[in-house]
């Protein structure tokens, strides 16, 4: 194979990069637009049922029996949920640096009053055994990832840090699909109860693994690649 002939391959699949990347720059867009605000009407639907505002009686009078963990699970994931999407806002991370900052600490502090919370109440969960292992891990992981992340900043490693973020609002934006998932089981006639166990695990699951799967293709895509010598 010629120099000239590589030369020629590489250019159309260059070309063929340039022509795919504003197709690909408006469904990141879109993407991510569709994740804070619907993370935003997630959180401002906790604040809501913290008011008393929203929710049924039964799951306020099971929540009154934890008075202090279900408003530090309610409340501190309200919170998260609501600014922690802005957090991958590109141009908040560019133009606003110190709010991005300032975002993040508060973020992490509310991981920690939301994941605290969620941990005492997961027993107490709807759903049964299966249920309450799912919350507990989901709370166990969300606290990890959270101290991860807040470790990996404070020592200046800002990819490590970015990579425990993107798996620990995976796990936040598990209080969304848990809604979608069990609006999907209404929809298809399964019952709460049926329903209830799965969920508290594909709520958050699958996400955790899409990340996993971004983060080790990222990965190696940015490994160097090796010479190609000309024949």
């Amino acid at each position: 194979m010629s120099t000239h002939t590589i030369q020629a391959s590489n250019n159309e699949k260059g070309n063929a990069a340039k022509s795919s990347k504003p197709t690909s720059n408006w469904l990141s867009r879109i993407s991510l637009w569709l994740m804070i605000l619907s993370s935003v009407a997630i959180g401002l639907y906790a604040f809501a049922f913290q008011a008393g505002m929203q929710g049924d009686p039964d799951t306020h009078a099971r929540f009154a029996e934890w008075p202090v963990f279900s408003s530090m699970h309610v409340i501190g994931g309200g919170v998260v949920i609501v600014i922690g999407g802005f957090q991958f806002w590109s141009k908040l991370r560019r133009d606003h640096i110190n709010i991005h900052r300032w975002l993040g600490r508060i973020y992490l502090a509310f991981v920690l009053v939301g994941g605290v919370g969620g941990l005492v109440l997961s027993p107490n969960s709807d759903g049964g055994l299966v249920a309450h292992f799912g919350f507990g891990m989901l709370a166990v992981l969300w606290l990890f990832s959270g101290w991860q992340a807040y470790a990996s900043i404070r020592r200046g490693d800002i990819a490590s840090h970015k990579a425990w973020m993107m798996r620990n609002f995976s796990m936040t934006f598990g209080a969304v699909m848990l809604r979608v998932y069990l609006g999907l089981f209404a929809v298809a006639g399964v019952d709460f109860v049926d329903s209830y166990p799965t969920v508290a695990w594909i709520a958050w699951v699958p996400n955790l693994i899409l990340v996993e799967w971004y983060l080790a293709f990222k990965s190696a895509k940015q490994k160097p690649q090796g010479n190609v010598n000309a024949a």
